[in-house]
């Protein structure tokens, strides 16, 4: 595919300083003013000041330059104008009004951490020993910023920009929830779509290596906000990956994840193996309890309706 990664998300919210403090305590540290990441991809999450809570830009990756030519002729035949540079195009999404930004390149790749030392029926993999997540002898950290998912009021118009006119590939669909899993990478999903009555981010999602990596840093969360947890323990069956949904201090949802469905062969998984049949009720095969409310919309919705009335969105 022309597109290749996702490479990082900027949020804005009234109070950058804070989220970025909590998610210094979660593992990822400040690598420029604003900026968050790891040695491995410096740049990932990116904050920004805003009078209410909104995605601001993400970047997603291309081939070549070429690749950027047929994105903005692409997106022209929408109606739409693209500033095309060099080896950049920048274009905002004209549904939520946040800019989307095409570099080419590829993302650093993430070096697979030591195998993890476990035992299992048949297999004594750690004798004598004593797990280091038991004792907590090691601090997991988000290795990358994987997906966003948003809440479009205009479904349709959303995918039509994404696919049609970046070139996102659609993955599976829950056609009676309107909702469209798209990527452009080769995750399940890097991007979702969902009907909402104002334009807002459901949630943004980070991976971890393992599910010890989950539970422990959204135990840090709970630990230091008892209400924080929405959603999880548990494995979606759309994209397969475990997770755990929390709130970080902004009121914005996030989903600590892994093991999620990866597509390296396009031409199989879209004339095979993608779905448009999924039962929009059944979201997980297996989950610790019920969610809450802020799984399907943002609590602070009317906050978020309020700040893009104001900014003239």
């Amino acid at each position: 595919m022309a597109l290749t990664d996702f490479l990082d998300l900027t949020l804005a919210v009234p109070d950058p300083a804070e989220l970025e403090a909590f998610w210094n305590r979660r593992g990822l540290a400040t690598t420029a003013p604003g900026q968050l990441g790891t040695a491995e991809r410096p740049a990932q999450l990116l904050l920004r000041e805003g009078s209410y809570r909104h995605v601001n830009s993400f970047t997603i990756a291309c081939e070549t330059e070429a690749d950027l030519v047929a994105i903005k002729a692409r997106l022209h035949r929408l109606g739409l104008e693209a500033d095309l540079g060099e080896g950049e195009l920048r274009v905002v999404d004209p549904i939520f009004g946040h800019t989307v930004v095409v570099t080419v390149g590829a993302a650093a790749p993430l070096l697979p951490q030591a195998p993890r030392e476990l035992n299992a029926p048949g297999i004594l993999g750690r004798p004598n020993r004593r797990s280091e997540a038991g004792i907590r002898s090691f601090e997991p950290r988000p290795r990358r910023v994987g997906h966003v998912v948003l809440g479009s009021t205009d479904p349709k118009a959303s995918v039509n920009f994404y696919v049609n006119g970046l070139g996102f590939r659609i993955s599976d669909t829950l056609p009676e929830a309107g909702a469209t899993f798209m990527r452009c990478s080769t995750d399940h999903h890097n991007l979702l779509v969902l009907p909402a009555p104002v334009p807002c981010m459901n949630h943004y999602a980070l991976e971890m290596d393992d599910i010890d990596g989950i539970g422990l840093r959204g135990f840090d969360v709970v630990h230091e906000r008892p209400d924080a947890s929405v959603y999880g323990v548990g494995r979606h069956i759309v994209g397969s990956n475990v997770f755990w949904y929390l709130l970080d201090p902004a009121g914005g949802m996030f989903e600590l994840f892994t093991d999620m469905d990866q597509i390296t062969n396009d031409d199989l998984w879209d004339n095979e193996l993608r779905r448009d049949d999924w039962d929009p009720f059944a979201i997980a095969t297996y989950e610790s309890g019920n969610s809450k409310m802020d799984f399907f919309l943002p609590s602070d919705i009317e906050a978020i309706a309020a700040g893009r009335e104001a900014a003239g969105l």
